[in-house]
């Protein structure tokens, strides 16, 4: 059995929780509608499953695939590959059709483990990769063709391995056009979350500043996405503190876990903050939430009005990040830097150079919006066994994920769209996430999300879909009041010409809108690419 002194050292094994274990045994590890576990509790279960892993005869950069919700289960999954250096690629449970499966033949996954809540889309997968796999186990119940996951650790010994060996993960993309891709590094030798890495998830660590005897996170998102796993798990769960994990996002539940729980530590995404607030005045002050002293966002835009509220109400507890899955120098900023230049995502970190470039690949001078590039980091990604889209990716030395933004004359970043989602009308670029945002200021409006639909004249014009909240109708009027609005804060040209009304948006788990989802009804039949 390897017993660990020092939280580094177990670090470059892939055996964090076995040292925090071994520190303080009893300390809750993990919470969640699906049962919890100590540091002692969870080691034990993820040394059970890292003998059954290497049981079924998988060594050292094999892939094992999970569909899993946010239950502990996910968290052992990951746990158990991270010391027997498997690749870990968990699965985005929302996916439809096909995709699923794909991403476990993708992966070139040896073991899948699904969620029994995922039973279709798991089965579905297993028949057509069924000669690929080494093992299938359910998590939850019965899934038809799968092993049974509690069974298979039952007879495992629960000590610590004697060699563990550092894995890795390969997520992937969200899939909004054409297939999701693996963001593929080889194993390195640093372990995601670890001390002293020059990218964002360090310097969020840092101003996190880690405190195992008293500190409590919430998991808001799910744990397959790149964000709330990197910040709401590896990184508290490395650092020796508990993480309780929703079962899905709902505002008033928030509120009542940060209260129960004195959560200090979460993550959310803009459109977490408009439903909090949209809750109202009377509503928040009855639950107490000054336990709150790190609150992470990013992952989308967040429009300055939301986020000054936020800050009014919780205090300069906000920090935001820009960045990639696929790596590079990231972008951070706490509150109040960021009240000195509302809107920005922060400055490029010291030896960063990351740039905005024109669709010639020219340096493009201050003020001036281009495509946001990030000087590649050492250790390149590629998107997994796509060797045409890594290429395109890439720009010499940078690369680019097609957001669009500029830096101020102090080096401050904003954002202002993808390059995708740019309305062209009349030869002018509009960037709908600005009209996004005067909408959401609006009483009337739950959600927004701006599109460019056909002109014969101008090529595109300029329409709003709106969510309402509830008490507000969709009528004439309101559609009339809501484009005058706009045209009180913007120019003309940037606001809707139409607007029409929807019952829901769509949004990536992310939280980033799927313009192209509400685009499409406008474009059908026509030529323009969505």
């Amino acid at each position: 059995m390897t017993h660990y002194d020092r939280l580094d050292a177990a670090l470059a094994d892939g055996m964090a929780i076995a040292f925090h274990a071994s520190q303080a045994p009893n300390r809750l590890a993990l919470d969640s509608e699906f049962g919890a576990r100590t540091f002692s509790e969870l080691n034990a279960r993820v040394n059970q499953l890292a003998r059954v892993l290497r049981g079924s005869g998988l060594e050292p950069d094999d892939g094992v695939a999970m569909l899993m919700t946010n239950r502990p289960e996910f968290v052992e999954i990951y746990f158990a590959c991270l010391r027997t250096g498997l690749r870990v690629t968990p699965i985005n449970w929302h996916l439809t059709g096909d995709n699923a499966a794909y991403i476990v033949g993708n992966c070139e996954a040896k073991v899948f483990i699904a969620d029994v809540r995922c039973r279709e889309a798991a089965a579905d997968a297993l028949a057509e990769h069924r000669d690929q796999l080494a093992l299938a186990l359910s998590v939850g119940g019965h899934i038809e063709g799968f092993g049974d996951y509690e069974d298979s650790l039952a007879p495992m010994s629960e000590e610590n391995l004697s060699d563990p060996t550092l894995g890795t993960q390969m997520l992937y993309t969200s899939g909004t056009t054409g297939r999701p891709k693996g963001v593929y590094r080889p194993r390195s030798l640093v372990p995601p979350g670890a001390p002293n890495r020059a990218d964002t998830v360090t310097r969020a660590g840092l101003a996190a500043a880690w405190n195992p005897e008293s500190d409590r996170t919430l998991c808001t998102g799910p744990a397959y996405h790149a964000a709330p796993l990197a910040f709401n798990i590896v990184a508290p769960l490395n650092n020796g503190v508990g993480t309780v994990l929703m079962d899905k996002w709902d505002a008033l539940r928030t509120l009542e876990l940060i209260e129960s729980h004195q959560i200090t530590h979460t993550h959310m995404v803009a459109t977490m903050f408009h439903r909090l607030l949209a809750l109202g005045e009377s509503t928040l002050s009855r639950y107490d939430a000054s336990s709150l002293r790190f609150l992470l966002h990013g992952a989308a835009p967040c429009p300055v009005h939301v986020k000054q509220s936020m800050i009014n109400w919780l205090g300069p507890v906000l920090f935001e990040y820009y960045a990639a899955t696929e790596g590079g120098g990231g972008f951070f900023v706490d509150s109040n830097e960021w009240l000195t230049k509302p809107g920005t995502v922060g400055r490029s970190p010291e030896g960063a150079d990351n740039r905005i470039l024109s669709d010639d690949g020219e340096l493009l001078p201050t003020g001036a919006v281009g495509t946001i590039y990030f000087k590649a980091p050492a250790l390149r990604f590629n998107y997994f066994k796509d060797e045409e889209k890594t290429a395109k990716s890439y720009r010499g030395e940078f690369f680019t994920l097609g957001d669009m933004g500029y830096f101020d004359e102090d080096g401050y970043l904003f954002l202002t769209g993808r390059s995708a989602e740019t309305i062209i009308s009349g030869g002018v670029n509009i960037y709908p996430q600005e009209t996004d945002d005067v909408l959401l200021k609006h009483e009337a409006v739950l959600d927004a999300c701006t599109v460019g639909v056909p002109n014969d004249e101008w090529g595109e014009e300029v329409k709003s879909v709106v969510q309402l909240r509830a008490g507000f109708s969709a009528t004439s009027d309101l559609a009339e009041t809501l484009i005058n609005f706009c045209r009180e804060h913007l120019p003309a040209f940037k606001c809707p010409r139409t607007l029409d009304f929807a019952e829901d948006l769509p949004r990536l788990p992310s939280g980033k809108i799927q313009r192209g989802l509400v685009r499409a009804p406008f474009w059908a039949g026509r030529d323009r690419q969505i």
